[in-house]
């Protein structure tokens, strides 16, 4: 698993997280997953994922359903964590979302 932290949402965002997952692990017989949001869609981050041969798989609009698992982990980060604090500066946010992902039981 593979992420970045931002204050927007862009594409520098989502290839810094692709990028993280590239440098983390083997990308052979990888298939990336996404929505369709412009993010995703943006023809460097596509680049990056051809270039490693990494298969892009996108849900249909609108339908959340076609990427479950994610959504569901966005739900878990939010109820377990985001709504539970109230974080007074940027870098409180990126220390424990880390801690979340990364070393939470």
């Amino acid at each position: 698993m593979g992420y970045a932290l931002g204050k927007t949402l862009s594409p520098i965002l989502t290839i810094a997280a692709i990028l993280d997952v590239i440098s983390k692990r083997n990308t052979g017989n990888l298939i990336h997953h996404s929505d369709q949001g412009l993010q995703y869609c943006s023809n460097d981050y596509i680049k990056i994922l051809k270039d490693d041969h990494i298969e892009i798989s996108m849900s249909d609009k609108a339908n959340p359903y076609d990427n479950a698992k994610i959504e569901s982990f966005f739900r878990t980060l939010k109820v377990g964590e985001v709504y539970m604090f109230e974080y007074e500066t940027f870098n409180d946010v990126a220390d424990r979302i880390t801690y979340f992902i990364e070393e939470r039981p």
